[in-house]
């Protein structure tokens, strides 16, 4: 049997969850560039978001060509792409705003490590947005590539599905006087990254509060077998530590962009930066948290084993000198051939004065295992 066969019936077994979306490459050998869509993916749907001091426009259009009237009239335009299984508005984005063919290769093939690059006229960048789990018990966290291009006026953003940390931002441009409205594109692109970012801490928050839950279990109930549930939060802070550790280096190279981000908008990217790292913090205490729970557990696990054993043991010592006297006395020896062969077996009193020994040593033995604490309370 192969070793993912094996692990894929080892993780049914102890009730894994998967991990998120895995790296999606390009066919070995393809020219760089390629643009290929995943079979699964959802279709494309573009909205729109374009606003000044004065006004705030939103609209949904049916394909990139729609987006003209909107670049250049207004001071920012935003523009959302949700779903990633429509090739034409790539290639139509390319030919609209000159966005580079390797970074929109990066959008496709998701599960890309969150980076930001530079181009001659537009930064790329790759972020990671974790979603909370549906119900407590259920799913394991989920986390999707959201891809930004950040060009002079105007920010576009990719997302592999419905559902984002976005809206706060949506409702802050709507804001008549947000700072958001006096800002350009690169405070807009800041405050997409901080929201992603900010989306992290109830997701940790969560898992904290799952691992504080298993503690007690563990502690009440060593009994309950929460292995599986063990594994897959130590999983999740896995996944979790790979999409955040990365976002450290992404934000360094954003703070020391001058072509697009204003020296204003760096400010607050050393916030982002910031809270990347207290992030970071939380992902490593959850992290040895998690290997504390796994030893706490295996650690009463083997004290309960280590209590059954005892039990068994004085048990098992008590009736080996029982078993000593019973055996003794049921050898077939016969008194009237020899006065040596037993001959407490004819007396009146002989098998009440045997149970009796057998009773003192009983009380004895019990008494001596007390006296050496192994049994009963220290005191």
């Amino acid at each position: 049997m192969s070793p993912q066969r094996t692990f894929g019936k080892l993780r049914r077994r102890l009730r894994l969850p998967k991990l998120g979306h895995r790296h999606r490459q390009p066919k070995p050998g393809s020219a760089p560039g390629l643009i290929d869509v995943a079979p699964d993916a959802l279709p494309s749907m573009i909205s729109v978001v374009a606003y000044g001091q004065e006004e705030v426009v939103e609209e949904t259009v049916a394909d990139i060509p729609s987006l003209k009237p909107y670049l250049g009239q207004h001071t920012v335009t935003w523009v959302d792409v949700v779903g990633l299984g429509t090739e034409q508005v790539l290639v139509d984005l390319e030919d609209l705003l000159g966005l580079h063919r390797l970074a929109l290769e990066d959008v496709v093939n998701v599960g890309q490590r969150p980076k930001a690059e530079e181009y001659d006229d537009h930064h790329f960048i790759v972020l990671h947005m974790a979603h909370l789990p549906t119900t407590p018990q259920g799913e394991a966290v989920e986390l999707e590539q959201v891809s930004l291009f950040v060009g002079h006026g105007y920010v576009i953003s990719f997302q592999e599905r419905a559902g984002d940390s976005f809206e706060p931002v949506r409702e802050r441009i709507r804001l008549g006087r947000s700072r958001l409205r006096s800002a350009g594109a690169d405070y807009l692109a800041y405050a997409l990254v901080d929201a992603v970012v900010d989306g992290f801490f109830p997701v940790m928050e969560n898992i904290g509060d799952r691992l504080e839950a298993l503690e007690e279990t563990i502690i009440e109930d060593p009994h309950t077998d929460i292995i599986g549930e063990l594994h897959a939060v130590r999983r999740e802070l896995m996944s979790l530590r790979r999409s955040i550790w990365p976002l450290r280096d992404a934000l360094n190279v954003l703070q020391r962009s001058t072509s697009l981000f204003t020296e204003r908008t760096q400010v607050f990217l050393r916030d982002a930066y910031d809270h990347a790292l207290r992030l970071m913090d939380m992902a490593e205490s959850l992290r040895e948290m998690g290997s504390n729970l796994m030893d706490l557990h295996l650690s009463m696990v083997s004290h309960r084993m280590n209590e059954v054993m005892k039990v068994l043991t004085i048990i098992s010592t008590i009736f080996i000198p029982l078993g000593f006297l019973a055996g003794l006395y049921g050898m077939n020896f016969d008194p009237e051939v020899s006065p040596w062969n037993m001959p407490e077996l004819s007396w009146y009193w002989g098998y009440p004065t045997l149970l009796g020994v057998m009773l003192v040593v009983v009380i004895l033995l019990i008494f001596y295992f007390r006296a050496k604490g192994w049994i009963g309370s220290d005191d």
